[in-house]
């Protein structure tokens, strides 16, 4: 037991340091122009490891993607049961941004990268639609049959315009991120069934907004 414990624990620690060096080098280079093999040099690994943990850079942005999620999911159950739906949601994106924080600028360089490499963008989309599924399930909200696709659609444009304020938000205490998140969950609430009906801002009110 404790030998698989230590073999997780040295796994992690490598996944941590791909991810590391990858999103250093996005900063320094362009996500366009860094290689597999810059990241296992930078990241001091041999690049046949490399290769058997990550055979693709989008696969180190998946096991980013996949720490942001346990992170997102990481809250309290029984303080998050007590809350409203949209509030739950808030909580979930937020922690998920706040792992996330360390690597903002890298990310920024992938996002600039990826929006003029359709193929890149499209190989990504799976870990995208992963996590979306991931927010709304540990927030409470069912994703499944047509109701949990129309969600899914819906809190994609929320999450997309959270992101968007937050790779160029600088506050200590990511205050306009955090305002761009709430403003669009409760327009979306006003909109749509995002919350399965279980909203507390009133329709009118929030297509105000």
């Amino acid at each position: 037991m404790a030998k698989t414990a230590r073999k997780t624990a040295a796994s992690a620690d490598v996944e941590f340091a791909v991810i590391e060096a990858a999103m250093q080098l996005a900063v320094e280079r362009g996500w366009r122009r860094v290689a597999l093999a810059d990241i296992a040099a930078h990241a001091n690994l041999p690049l046949p490891e490399l290769y058997d943990r990550f055979p693709s850079k989008a696969a180190i942005l998946g096991a980013m993607s996949r720490r942001a999620d346990l992170a997102a999911a990481a809250g309290d159950p029984s303080e998050d049961a007590a809350e409203r739906p949209r509030d739950r949601l808030f909580d979930v994106v937020m922690r998920r941004l706040d792992h996330l924080r360390p690597w903002r600028q890298g990310l920024a360089a992938v996002t600039r990268d990826l929006r003029g490499d359709p193929l890149a963008g499209l190989a990504a989309l799976p870990a995208f639609r992963r996590s979306l599924d991931w927010m709304l399930e540990a927030a409470g909200l069912d994703t499944a049959g047509i109701a949990g696709a129309a969600r899914r659609k819906a809190f994609a444009a929320v999450y997309v315009a959270t992101v968007a304020a937050w790779l160029k938000d600088d506050s200590p205490d990511l205050t306009a991120t955090m305002a761009r998140l709430d403003r669009a969950l409760r327009r979306i609430d006003g909109w749509t069934s995002l919350f399965g009906g279980d909203s507390s801002q009133p329709q009118a009110d929030a297509a105000s907004q």
